[in-house]
């Protein structure tokens, strides 16, 4: 196979990829693990399913390759905002209504059903626990980044991973109600409290 066919042709496997990647997330999202089935997905992506198959042969594969894939997407996102975030006490509060999206949209509904489903499959739990170590790591590193913050100052890591297991918290009240007035409510304290915690630590 010549070169000029063979780009052409890995083109169009990596598009039936990542439409395969998104339409897992709109389903997880919609219809939960159980509604998630290849087929249901290879549907909504457009595609046979015996495509689908060729790019991921189980259920498993698709899902939890496609929660990390969005979720690097969004972290490659949020990098490129920094350049547009301010400095000073404004940049927290700007970080945390950019770390609120994170948890308040369908990757995270979707990650949702992945982890109540990974509670009660032993298989699909192994998965998703390095999945979520994966992705948690890596949302920690570009938390950092965002606030412009020293970790090896005393408190600022965990101060960082309790800003984001906060806003998950909230972001689970949402799942069930519109809670958006007490959640930005909380999350302009939490700035203001962040800013006192972290200014020591500031490198930007």
């Amino acid at each position: 196979m010549t070169e000029a066919l063979r780009e052409p042709r890995q083109d169009r496997s990596r598009a039936t990829r990542k439409r395969l990647l998104e339409a897992a997330i709109e389903c997880l999202a919609e219809v939960g693990w159980s509604g998630s089935t290849v087929a249901v997905v290879a549907e909504r992506a457009g595609v046979s399913r015996g495509a689908a198959q060729h790019h991921f042969p189980t259920r498993e594969d698709l899902v939890t390759s496609a929660v990390e894939y969005v979720s690097q997407e969004r972290l490659s996102r949020l990098r490129e905002h920094a350049v547009d975030l301010p400095t000073g006490p404004g940049r927290t509060q700007a970080v945390i209504d950019m770390v609120e999206h994170m948890y308040t949209g369908p990757l995270f509904r979707a990650a949702i059903h992945l982890w109540v489903a990974a509670s009660s499959d032993e298989r699909l739990r192994e998965r998703v626990l390095v999945l979520e170590a994966q992705v948690g790591r890596e949302t920690h590193r570009v938390a950092l980044e965002l606030l412009g913050v020293d970790e090896t100052v005393p408190g600022v890591r965990e101060t960082v991973q309790a800003t984001l297991d906060m806003a998950r918290g909230l972001g689970l009240a949402n799942l069930l109600s519109d809670d958006t007035r007490r959640r930005a409510r909380v999350l302009r304290q939490w700035a203001t409290m962040l800013d006192t915690a972290v200014g020591d630590a500031r490198t930007v």
